[in-house]
């Protein structure tokens, strides 16, 4: 199986396909195939044993349906381009080295991977951690590949190191890093400072990938320029062309999630 990551604001990732080569993604991340590739469509795929594990991975953010893509009669190419500005990042997934990744970044994988719900490490992560702790579990053995929003930033965690994270910009760490739920500290901070209430604890050893851009932040960015289209008196094209555009970008974005 070969694999190539083109381009750089809005990366496609081509998988070329041999007979008896399979990779699993969710529904609606196919961007274009050769007619040599075949479609399959079924819960029980990425490790889902029965109803119950296509439930929980739909809880975590993933499709209660998976789509499996096969070349049987020969080679085959599939391509799967990034839904927000970002990058695409491979990663390498063994027993007992699997990742945690925010709710909707698994992008596709070899038959072998295992995608489930990310359990925390305390209660109050899974009650107060808000959509941004909801988190799916990448286990299982292969290649996967995880879907970034913006920049990432990158840290190697040293033992009893920790790092306090925005519950947006978790992109990804490995399983043994240890993440918990803190308070912003502060009455007036947690109130009024406009950061929430709760932030991510990530504590080393482990790596942790931070990414940039987050979906509540970029909808807060575009809210401004919607619904403009229909303001009476003096509406201007631009505007409605702003308008338009961001509705456009926002419907692609959130549409299928």
């Amino acid at each position: 199986m070969q694999s190539r990551i083109t381009g750089t604001t809005m990366p496609v990732l081509e998988i070329g396909l041999e007979p008896g080569e399979c990779i699993v993604a969710e529904p609606g991340e196919l961007s274009w195939m050769t007619p040599t590739v075949q479609l399959r469509t079924t819960t029980a795929a990425a490790g889902a044993r029965g109803l119950w594990g296509a439930v929980t991975r739909a809880i975590a953010g993933g499709g209660l349906f998976m789509t499996e893509f096969s070349a049987p009669a020969g080679r085959g190419a599939v391509a799967f381009a990034a839904r927000v500005p970002g990058a695409i990042v491979p990663v390498q997934v063994a027993p007992g080295a699997g990742y945690l990744v925010h709710r909707h970044g698994f992008l596709c994988g070899v038959q072998g991977i295992q995608l489930t719900i990310g359990f925390q490490q305390s209660l109050g992560a899974g009650i107060f951690g808000g959509n941004g702790f909801v988190m799916q579990r990448l286990g299982g053995v292969g290649t996967a590949w995880v879907e970034l929003g913006g920049e990432i930033v990158s840290h190697d965690l040293a033992p009893g190191e920790e790092l306090l994270v925005h519950p947006g910009h978790v992109g990804m760490f490995e399983e043994r890093v240890g993440f918990d739920i803190t308070t912003i500290r502060g009455i007036a901070n947690a109130l009024f400072g406009g950061d929430g209430l709760f932030l991510a604890r990530l504590r080393g050893p482990g790596k942790i990938w931070l990414q940039t851009l987050t979906m509540p932040g970029l909808a807060h960015s575009l809210a401004p320029y919607m619904g403009r289209e229909g303001a009476s008196g003096g509406t201007t094209t631009a505007v409605a062309v702003e308008g338009g555009v961001a509705g456009a970008v926002l419907n692609s974005l959130f549409g299928n999630r």
